[in-house]
């Protein structure tokens, strides 16, 4: 696919609500606002179908051209109609040549593990800190002939030149098992709440009996000291 030219113009706009939002959109164009840097928010159109395009790139970035300016924007938000999929509204944020942002970044797994064994992706993306226009589109993952017990954590990944994980790095990202390993952990873990839901059932149903013991001791301690008074009662009549 050719690339596609992130030199966007942009309108300024200052009507706003659904309705004209969506003559917007019946003209081609999109709603967005831009913000960030201490300036005020500024509400603009762009063009629907280019800007469409751009993003289908993660992390996109637009070089928006208001009034005759250029000022670099960073896609932070994107809604969409939950039916057709059309985008209707963009939130940009304004970011300059050698900032540093915090992203989300796909993973991608490539190669395949030996066979016989199951890969679990435990990480979809990851939060890293890179320069604005520098963003990486994706960190790849090589599993190839990885056998069981492989693991690959954020801390093992393959980053380009200063770019960082953002947080922790000790979460695991992918990691390789023996077929059916999993099943049987799953069903160990599964057996070991039964037995602990049995234990607590039991424990439950002691303290039960012991408490009705108890109610059945006293009540008998009692009907012994009525006994007792009213035989000294009798007594002293």
């Amino acid at each position: 696919m050719a690339e596609v030219d992130n030199k966007v113009p942009a309108e300024v706009r200052t009507q706003f609500g659904k309705g004209f939002a969506r003559r917007l959109r019946v003209a081609g164009q999109i709603p967005a606002v831009v913000y960030g840097h201490g300036a005020e928010v500024l509400h603009i159109a762009v063009p629907a179908r280019q800007v469409t395009l751009l993003l289908r790139k993660k992390n996109a970035i637009l070089d928006l051209q208001i009034d005759g300016k250029s000022t670099l924007a960073l896609v932070k938000d994107v809604q969409k109609d939950p039916v057709r999929q059309i985008v209707e509204h963009i939130d940009l944020v304004v970011v300059t040549k050698g900032e540093k942002v915090v992203v989300n970044v796909p993973i991608h797994v490539v190669g395949t593990q030996q066979s016989g064994s199951v890969l679990e992706l435990d990480a979809k993306t990851v939060h890293l800190e890179a320069e604005a226009t520098h963003i990486p589109e994706f960190i790849e993952v090589n599993i190839e002939g990885a056998v069981p017990g492989f693991r690959v954590t954020l801390a093992d990944l393959k980053l380009p030149a200063d770019v960082k994980v953002d947080g922790s790095t000790d979460q695991l990202v992918v990691h390789v098992h023996a077929a059916g390993a999993k099943d049987k952990a799953e069903t160990g873990a599964e057996l070991a709440a039964e037995l602990a839901d049995e234990a607590a059932h039991a424990e439950h149903k002691a303290e039960i009996h012991a408490e009705q013991h108890d109610a059945e001791k006293a009540a008998v301690l009692a009907d012994a000291e009525l006994s007792g008074a009213a035989a000294a009662a009798e007594a002293a009549e």
